[in-house]
């Protein structure tokens, strides 16, 4: 294993908008300067079976009455959201690349952490892992999101970061 090549793993819920590529980017900003190889992995979950009672809650909680609503009114379509998750990983995956970052990735299936755990195995060089999402306000409260799970579970640093900010959950 060279000791100059790595891989970080990203998992988001949704596609990257300038400040969640440029989040992730300064991030190892000093590493890929001093020559190191950084290779980013992007898991991009097919959410088909999220609660729509969380759904609810969580724009609640961010005072978004109109898209609480909407996601009662509208529900969630399995096709709909591989859909989704496909466009969302392409524009990741351009949003890093435009930034001059390496990065490739696939979608995974509603849980994403066997995948995640897959990407950090799968080789050697996996060294961490960034997790990008909306604030949930059940989930973080009782600690079940993906970054409180991934922490429990998994042998490497966790970032959780919120969508759109530099926030961090």
């Amino acid at each position: 294993m060279d000791p100059n090549t790595w891989t970080v793993v990203v998992l988001t819920e949704e596609a990257f908008g300038d400040v969640d590529a440029r989040n992730v980017a300064e991030l190892h900003a000093d590493a890929r300067a001093a020559g190191d190889d950084v290779r980013h992995v992007v898991l991009v979950p097919a959410d088909t079976q999220r609660s729509l009672l969380a759904g609810f809650l969580d724009h609640l909680s961010l005072g978004e009455l109109k898209e609480a609503f909407a996601e009662v009114r509208e529900g969630r379509h399995p096709d709909g959201a591989r859909a989704d998750a496909e466009t969302a990983l392409a524009a990741t995956l351009a949003a890093l690349r435009s930034l001059g970052l390496t990065a490739e990735g696939r979608t995974t299936d509603d849980d994403p952490l066997p995948a995640v755990r897959d990407a950090l195995s799968d080789g050697p060089d996996a060294r961490e892992l960034v997790v990008v999402t909306r604030p949930h306000a059940v989930e973080d409260t009782l600690h079940t999101d993906w970054a409180s799970r991934a922490r429990d579970e998994f042998g490497v640093p966790v970032l959780h970061v919120y969508a759109g900010t530099t926030r961090l959950g």
